[in-house]
């Protein structure tokens, strides 16, 4: 066997040529390393981002919810209160007119209408002197046959009662509107 000093130029060539490349090879993995741990961290960093921004996403997205379903509790709670008042309304509309229509009935009340004197179209001949039929503040007034004021009674009543609806309706729809 040769001896050390005595190995040929060409073999020492490739030596070296081995001994760089495992040199560049290790430094290259180095270089690779730090890298890799350089995109990691960048990598990291934009998951923490991301993680923060849906957080954030997720709090603003619950605390609309809260809003939103605070302001429905609220309409309810005023339509609530509001159909209250038109319940009210109605029902003390509904005694009234029953009120009406019993005294009417016992003759306790009898309606009537104020008359013309002058008016000589009608053929009929209305006293002039106050009697039977009444005076209010000097004109002539002729009561309404029991009947009739039954009638008159009933359709104020039920013109009442779609005030009174109305009424609702249009407070539901500027309570809706708010």
């Amino acid at each position: 066997m040769p001896a050390f000093g005595l190995i040929p130029l060409s073999w020492r060539v490739a030596g070296v040529v081995v001994l760089l490349a495992v040199l560049a090879g290790g430094s290259a993995a180095v270089a690779w390393r730090f890298q890799e741990g350089r995109y990691g961290r960048q990598l990291a960093e934009q998951d923490r981002a991301h993680a923060e921004t849906l957080n954030q996403l997720t709090l603003a997205t619950a605390a609309r919810q809260q809003a939103e379903q605070d302001k429905r509790l609220a309409l309810e709670q005023q339509l609530s209160v509001s159909e209250q008042t038109h319940y009210r309304a109605l029902s003390d509309a509904q005694r009234d007119q029953g009120r009406l229509r019993d005294r009417l009935a016992t003759a306790d009340v009898r309606l009537s209408v104020l008359l013309d004197a002058s008016d000589t179209s009608t053929g009929c001949a209305v006293p002039t002197a106050p009697g039977a039929s009444g005076v209010a503040h000097g004109t002539l007034r002729a009561r309404l046959d029991p009947a009739h004021a039954q009638r008159i009674i009933a359709i104020t009543d039920t013109g009442d009662r779609a005030l009174i609806a109305l009424q609702a309706c249009q407070a539901y729809i500027r309570a809706l509107g708010r």
